[in-house]
């Protein structure tokens, strides 16, 4: 699961698949790589891609398809190609109809080399597509408040882990405020127990905390700014605010000493959660995925997890979430059919579709999906995931995957100096608002 969640896109580096340079240059007079009545649709080919692949085998026997006059070919690119090979893809006459993405700053440059058919009016005048899919999904993966993609895999919210064990043997509750956090913290820091785990060698981890505290301090609006490419955005009050709170947290000892060279996607953070050295791992879903697979025991008994606190005093509230929403599909505007694409599209809202993830370990994006959980590997942590992720009033997508693609390795650089120590909250909020 953490494989399609967010590993490619600081894996391949922001910039190899988003770089306008080459996206210009359009289709031949079909637009795609498909001819006549077929069309493709390039796919990110992981473990996860046998749901697509079995959707794409139910839809060119439908009826749908038929009326539609289209066929689907589904093109696999092998995960670490899939970033390079769609780009190149995209700037020739072999573009593909349509294409797996992750929405937000992944597609940017693609919407403004008008290069992608917007969705949203289709969305509203469709009862499918409108009342299929969960609305914080829908807005989370838009560009400049327009939708280019629909859902097509499962949802990835980043949410708060604990080690019932460590919280039973100190006599802890799950918090719901951030001084019932910092109380926690001190409480562990005085038995010896490292508050958080923290994969800083790896930085995209350190991200998930600024993600929050921005949220709750200031509220989605804040970064809402940033996202549509307003660099004083990153002036707000609260931006400061949460880099002040992220150096108390380390001034404080809440990450340990050493997690600067301690990683995730080497599963040293999680071994250092699941030994119990320390208490709770802020992280994305995939972090269940993740235990099970390297620490089953622990992943099946004493894995709890809870929503990222409240901040006293703070615009955001509890029930918004940050992370990835999902993966999407979007369509090529140069398709030669764009009555098929979208009758394909329309097959991820449905129950077989979100059958298929829920047997693959996903918690689908649909709205059909609630009855459906009970069938998942752990219905209990699905059944949190969904009802967060429906009950959320915004859905902040991962800065990373959301801001402008030249400011994504330059952001992080200045996140890990902040939490290396390397700059003050001051430095680096004045560096962010530098980004060009």
């Amino acid at each position: 699961m953490e494989s399609y969640s967010r590993r490619w896109f600081l894996g391949a580096g922001a910039t190899t698949l988003i770089s306008a340079a080459g996206l210009t240059a359009c289709g031949s007079g079909s637009g795609s790589g498909g001819s006549g009545d077929t069309l493709t649709a390039m796919v990110y080919g992981d473990d996860a891609v046998k749901v697509q692949n079995a959707a794409v085998k139910r839809f060119n026997a439908s009826a749908e398809a038929k009326k539609a006059k289209g066929r689907i070919n589904l093109e696999k690119v092998p995960a670490s190609d899939y970033p390079a090979k769609l780009r190149t893809a995209m700037g020739s006459p072999n573009a593909p109809d349509i294409f797996f993405n992750w929405g937000g700053g992944s597609i940017k440059a693609y919407k403004e080399a008008n290069q992608l058919v917007d969705l949203t009016d289709i969305i509203e005048s469709d009862p499918v597509l409108k009342s299929g899919f969960l609305p914080s999904i829908i807005t989370a993966g838009s560009v400049g408040g327009r939708n280019y993609g629909i859902p097509m895999r499962g949802m990835q919210p980043v949410m708060v882990f604990y080690n019932k064990t460590v919280f039973a043997e100190h006599n802890l509750q799950p918090p719901t405020t951030w001084n019932q956090l910092l109380d926690i913290n001190a409480k562990l820091k005085k038995a010896g127990v490292t508050p958080f785990a923290l994969g800083g060698a790896d930085v995209w981890p350190e991200l998930m905390w600024l993600e929050y505290l921005v949220d709750r301090i200031g509220g989605p609006g804040v970064f809402d700014k940033i996202r549509n490419g307003d660099a004083s955005g990153w002036g707000d009050p609260a931006v400061l605010k949460a880099a002040q709170t992220v150096k108390q947290l380390i001034d404080d000892g809440a990450f340990g000493k050493g997690f600067s060279s301690v990683a995730y996607n080497d599963h040293g953070a999680p071994a250092v959660f699941a030994k119990g050295k320390a208490a709770m791992h802020l992280m994305g879903s995939w972090e269940y995925s993740t235990q099970l697979g390297v620490f089953p025991d622990f992943a099946k008994k004493n894995l709890g997890w809870f929503a990222f606190p409240q901040y006293e005093g703070g615009a955001g509230g509890i029930r918004n979430v940050v992370g990835n929403p999902t993966n999407y599909w979007s369509v090529n505007s140069r398709t030669s059919n764009k009555d098929a694409a979208i009758a394909f599209l329309r097959t991820c809202a449905s129950e077989e579709y979100a059958k298929a993830l829920i047997a693959n370990g996903d918690i689908p994006t649909t709205s059909n999906a609630a009855t459906l959980l009970d069938a998942s590997p752990n219905p209990e942590f699905a059944k949190f995931q969904y009802e967060m992720v429906q009950q959320a009033p915004a859905f902040t997508l991962s800065w990373d995957q959301a801001v402008d693609p030249n400011w994504a390795t330059p952001m992080l650089t200045e996140i890990n100096k902040l939490f290396v120590g390397k700059s003050s909250p001051n430095q680096f909020v004045s560096a962010l608002q530098g980004l060009k």
